[in-house]
């Protein structure tokens, strides 16, 4: 199918003064409207109506609403916040009229309205303030409120589809979906939605620092019609990673380019007759199901692209095989023949006697300094954790996000967001763009908590940590371990719709060599039960804390290592695919003493 090509361009060609943007209704408002294009909706509808009609004749299946500043808070700067459902509304209405139209004309070929979703001109990922970091200037629940505005009036005016378009920074899309699923859940039914993502330079990458495969990991949570990339680059640079997002899609891929990188005066050279071109050559090598253009485009370039693609079959989905991708700036796919992923412990205040000290002592370039180890000493996530009866843990939380997402070295990684408040949790899933794991839920405070717990991470978009622990507490036995772990799975899947693939068990790893005879088999039996879960669960994981089961040797770190090691050998083996660990203090098994070796094996 071809999507529409640029609203603002086709606008611009029709030279409006400040007296054409504010109509007669504006006519004596205290701020200037000159470029809040969205406001011709309610001002000059006949302009709207007259370029949505030129790109419909042009052979456009789908348009798009003049909505790219339509929510509040990319209204607060002409002052008309306030408007923004109204814009919203009457941009679909319009869009809807033209789409009927057409169709009315010839039934045999339905045109739809895509209800456009913008960036804003804010990021919740990047501070505007170079002197502090941790500074946003809007934030997720800012975000979200004013996207159900803009949702709302979209669904309400007619929009076949919503589209969450030009994707600068994951984290305000996020908000957007969040906000589109409450919009669904409040009206009782969906829409199909499309989120497409902008790689801003030839380096492949969002604004924000993702890669279009860790875009793709941060919004696939949604069940999208399709996910894609638009804006930015040209058709004929837009192709690499356009590749790179439609080889890890299970949804269908969208591609609507500018017409070229601007030029010195701010202008788009690309003829129709090229980007045709090189749109049919991204069809044509199956990359993409929708094809349209962005800025600088005409309804010519429509016209052209038409032409180019007809008759070319669209791209196929590729089979999925439930493998898990996480994200941070970069994806992390974890595959059957993935090597274990080391979870870093040491940015948690409740297991790191230093890293306390420095948040406690508010020296968070220091903790920053712990974080960025970790993941050079080798973790591929890292778990952070503030609870802490001394700190304000939410906003510990918070800040210490906000700051990791200003560190590439470390955003790259995805992040374990650890606590057992469920508001520290969320003040921390608001903070990340990438594709989290908490850590965790269980169904300790019953079911009824579990499942609402449940359902609001799968909103955010995380993966999930489950423990081992239900209304008696703690499980402690091969059979406690499994049976929870299979009850807490089957609640996922069968009443949420959980990917077993984003469900990690945690079945409890507990201290040995106590001196206490009842707690002799624990590690014995926390690997039968990675064995069994993992026999039960082959898309899930299993993980655990792997430091527990050394507490009794305590400052005794040789010793310490050494039983690390020896578990690891045998729970890896039998299915543990992921833990916390210390990840530049792994001792290699083969290389420890044999007689230390032994004795751990024996405990």
């Amino acid at each position: 199918m071809v999507l529409d090509g640029a609203m603002g361009t086709m606008i611009q060609q029709f030279g409006l003064d400040e007296a054409a943007f504010r109509g007669s209704r504006f006519r004596d408002h205290h701020h200037d409207l000159k470029g809040d294009n969205d406001l011709l909706c309610l001002t000059q509808p006949q302009i709207v109506a007259d370029i949505h009609r030129r790109f419909l004749e042009a052979g456009a299946d789908i348009v798009t609403t003049n909505t790219f500043n339509a929510t509040p808070v990319s209204q607060h700067e002409y002052g008309l916040s306030h408007l923004a459902y109204e814009i919203s509304r009457e941009a679909a209405r319009i869009a809807r009229a033209e789409a009927d139209a057409c169709t009315a004309r010839d039934p045999s070929w339905p045109r739809f309205v895509a209800g456009s979703l913008p960036p804003t001109n804010r990021t919740a990922s990047i501070s505007p303030d170079v002197t502090d970091p941790a500074h946003r200037n809007v934030t997720f629940d800012e975000l979200r409120d004013g996207y159900r505005e803009n949702a709302r009036g979209l669904i309400d005016g007619g929009a076949d589809i919503l589209l969450v378009e030009t994707v600068f920074d994951t984290l305000n899309a996020k908000a957007a979906l969040f906000a589109i699923e409450e919009e669904f859940e409040a009206c009782g039914g969906r829409l199909p939605v499309i989120c497409s993502g902008t790689i801003t330079d030839l380096s492949g990458r969002t604004l924000s620092g993702q890669t279009p495969e860790a875009f793709y990991a941060s919004v696939s949570h949604v069940p999208l019609l399709a996910v894609g990339l638009n804006c930015a680059l040209g058709s004929a640079q837009m192709k690499p990673f356009l590749a790179a997002l439609s080889a890890t899609s299970r949804f269908r891929v969208s591609v609507y380019p500018n017409a070229g990188l601007p030029n010195a005066f701010g202008g788009y050279d690309e003829s129709p007759e090229a980007m045709a071109a090189a749109i049919r050559e991204m069809a044509d090598d199956g990359l993409a199901n929708l094809v349209g253009s962005c800025c600088g485009s005409t309804p010519e370039h429509t016209r052209a692209i038409v032409e180019a693609v007809r008759g070319l079959p669209p791209r196929r989905i590729p089979a999925q095989r439930g493998y898990t991708i996480l994200s941070g700036l970069e994806a992390l796919r974890i595959r059957p023949d993935s090597n274990f992923i080391n979870i870093g412990e040491r940015t948690n205040v409740t297991g790191s006697a230093r890293f306390r000290k420095l948040i406690q002592a508010d020296d968070y370039e220091a903790a920053l300094g712990v974080a960025r180890q970790q993941v050079e000493d080798g973790a591929q996530l890292i778990d952070v954790n503030m609870d802490e009866g001394m700190l304000d843990s939410v906003a510990a939380m918070r800040r210490f996000l906000n700051l990791i997402a200003t560190e590439p070295d470390i955003a790259r990684v995805p992040i374990m967001i650890d606590s057992s408040k469920f508001e520290v949790i969320e003040a921390g899933l608001k903070c990340a763009q990438g594709k989290c794991v908490v850590n965790s839920i269980s169904l300790k405070e019953g079911e009824a908590a579990f499942l609402d717990h449940a359902r609001r991470l799968r909103r955010y978009g995380a993966a999930v940590i489950v423990m081992a622990f239900d209304e008696q507490g703690q499980a402690d036995t091969v059979e406690r371990k499994v049976s929870i772990c299979d009850r807490s799975y089957r609640l996922l899947t069968e009443r949420i719709g959980f990917p077993p693939e984003d469900i990690i068990f945690d079945p409890n790893v507990f201290a040995v060599a106590t001196g206490i005879e009842d707690h002799n088999p624990y590690a014995l039996d926390f690997i039968e039960a990675c064995r069994e879960l993992k026999k039960r669960f082959p898309l899930s994981h299993v993980s655990g804390g792997v430091s527990n089961v050394s507490f009794s040797f305590r400052g005794n770190e040789p010793v310490r290592r050494a039983i690390h090691a020896v578990f690891l050998y045998h729970a890896i083996r039998a299915g543990m695919d992921m833990g916390i660990v210390n990840a530049g203090q792994l001792e290699v098994y083969d290389q420890i003493p044999a007689e230390l070796r032994e004795a751990c094996e024996d405990v």
